[in-house]
């Protein structure tokens, strides 16, 4: 039986919204981080006259070239403070304005937070996620994704009787908070993706993973790219001659 007209159209309705839906949920986020962004940014052009910067020449909006040129200076600005921070100079004021910021109260504890986050994230120290890794969390049976945070805990490891891992155990969405769990190394599953796959995999709720080919161990070198070779790509194998099963 053939389907009716509203069928028809609600299949290619839905099949439609589903290729649409990204490119417009990406376009909405850019506008309203834009439009963000630039509510900050725009104090940087207060010396400009108002008839010039404001659509009606007195307040209210403003046009969209100066919110691009103060988005512009702002990047600037953030970039000579990058190559400032290399200095010694730059290191001393960076420094004390980060004692400044934690001194205040309430204040302390808002920019204390974001950068430990910022460094934990950002930051090429050993203390830095280093791996992706399996534990069973929150009990045996239950796997859930971490990241090895260290692998030198002192008095952990005095007072325990095997050798045990710091793990970091991200919540999903979010990966800046979750779970710090001691973890003894032969209970861990190290993964072979990378720490910037493993962290795309928490926000994306574990829809993106990335890909994996099995890496077959004790196999002739001209069988691995046989058996690691994607899914479809057969005729492109090269044929290999039958095993010798001769004792």
């Amino acid at each position: 039986m053939k389907p009716s007209f509203w069928r028809r159209w609600q299949t290619n309705f839905v099949a439609g919204l589903i290729l649409v839906l990204p490119a417009v949920v990406t376009l909405a986020l850019l506008k309203w981080l834009f439009g963000t962004t630039t509510k900050l940014t725009n104090i940087l052009i207060v010396p400009v006259p108002n008839e010039w910067k404001f659509v009606n020449g007195v307040s209210g909006e403003i046009w969209w070239y100066w919110s691009l040129a103060a988005l512009g200076i702002a990047g600037l600005l953030v970039t000579l403070i990058g190559v400032l921070g290399r200095y010694y100079v730059g290191k001393k004021i960076i420094a004390a304005f980060d004692a400044l910021m934690l001194r205040v109260p309430l204040l302390n504890k808002i920019y204390g937070t974001i950068k430990q986050v910022n460094e934990a994230f950002g930051s090429d120290r050993r203390s830095s996620f280093q791996h992706v890794v399996l534990v069973e969390f929150p009990r045996q049976g239950l796997y859930s994704l971490g990241f090895v945070t260290s692998e030198q805990n002192q008095e952990v490891q005095a007072r325990t009787k095997e050798k045990v891992m710091s793990v970091f155990v991200p919540t999903t969405p979010n990966p800046t908070t979750g779970f710090l769990v001691l973890v003894a190394e032969n209970q861990v599953t190290r993964l072979d993706m990378s720490v910037a796959d493993g962290i795309r995999w928490v926000i994306s709720l574990g829809a993106v993973a990335p890909q994996y080919f099995q890496k077959p161990e004790g196999l002739a070198p001209e069988a691995a790219p046989v058996l690691t070779a994607p899914a479809g790509s057969g005729k492109d194998a090269p044929h290999l001659p039958p095993a010798d099963r001769s004792p």
